[in-house]
């Protein structure tokens, strides 16, 4: 995708508004029968994806250090302080859950995701054709550059008349926790905690802000798909994309992960805490027992360091587990036997 546009309409950001929004952020919206038609069956052609479980990278079991106490991190996120942390192995997969595989879950069972069935879910004001206008059916006040898109779900990521097709290996979007854990009992794996997640994220690096390292390019390269430009009116897509890139697009981290900053932001099993002493530990390693919110990671396509910053591996963000966006998707792992 390279629709590099800019628009005037969009307000500058607000401090405490975040790059993603709820779905009860507009809960007002009224989108009486969702999707009732399902169109048929996505074709699901062998390809290189997805890699074999038994295939996928190994995080060593070890002791290591989370979280920051660099001053680029966000209080309220409870990002620090940074704490030693004893993890037990596991297998990750190399990539987020692409098109590809998420078709091949919903053909064989048939799941209506909750994009369907609360009739829409939101998109990016700079995404959206112009053809498409007729389709918004609100914004949330505090993040106006998010457009609710009636008929939006993760086989039209942007509303009725786009497509995926040409998109298979790209990450899944409009895809709710609850939808992440639906494809998780389906194939027989599950979200990684924090804890795992950011683990497997710093590649066998201590105390880096990024997977390769504290440099956001290296040798002047790119080494992720965020924001280039000014947010949320402008993007260059000088990393050669204006939304979502295919999983394995940049250089793999240590342990051969790809995409683990930037791109999308991805779904793992804790509720949030923005209390420091609740986050996930050795004693606790699943983090809180109750909350509202479920805990995002790595950031997505639409960071800048001007504003959001949370392509960090340190970083954190939450969403209430029925909402989703353009830039929401997940990752998975399994216990190593």
């Amino acid at each position: 995708m390279d629709r590099q546009t800019g628009s005037k309409a969009a307000k500058r950001p607000t401090p405490s508004a975040c790059c993603s929004s709820t779905r009860a952020a507009i809960s007002n919206i009224q989108v009486p029968c969702g999707i009732t038609s399902p169109e048929q069956p996505l074709v699901v052609e062998q390809a290189v994806m997805p890699v074999p479980v038994e295939r996928w990278p190994i995080v060593p079991a070890g002791n290591y250090w989370l979280g920051t106490d660099g001053d680029e991190g966000f209080i309220a996120d409870a990002e620090g302080p940074a704490r030693e942390v004893a993890v037990a192995s596991f297998r990750i997969s190399p990539y987020a859950v692409t098109n590809q595989e998420y078709a091949a879950f919903v053909n064989t069972t048939g799941y209506v995701t909750e994009s369907e069935r609360f009739g829409w879910s939101y998109v990016f004001h700079l995404l959206l054709p112009s053809l498409e206008q007729a389709n918004i059916i609100g914004t949330p006040p505090q993040t106006p550059w998010w457009l609710a898109v009636e008929g939006a779900y993760w086989k039209q990521p942007e509303g009725p008349g786009s497509e995926i097709v040409s998109r298979m290996d790209h990450p899944v979007v409009h895809i709710s926790w609850n939808d992440a854990t639906a494809y998780c009992r389906w194939a027989g794996v599950r979200l990684p905690t924090e804890i795992e997640w950011e683990t497997a994220a710093r590649g066998g690096l201590r105390g880096k802000r990024y997977p390769w390292g504290d440099v956001l390019r290296q040798d002047g390269e790119h080494q992720c798909n965020i924001w280039q430009g000014v947010f949320p009116t402008l993007n260059h897509a000088s990393d050669g994309y204006a939304g979502t890139c295919p999983v394995h697009t940049y250089k793999p981290n240590g342990y051969g992960l790809y995409n683990m900053s930037g791109n999308v932001w991805e779904w793992c099993s804790d509720w949030f805490t923005s209390n420091p002493m609740h986050r996930g530990s050795s004693e606790r390693p699943n983090g809180p027992a109750h909350g509202t919110s479920r805990l995002m990671k790595g950031g997505s396509y639409l960071c800048h360091q001007s504003y959001c910053n949370r392509y960090r591996v340190a970083a954190r963000s939450s969403n209430t587990p029925d909402s989703s966006s353009g830039n929401i998707g997940f990752r998975v792992a399994v216990d190593l036997l």
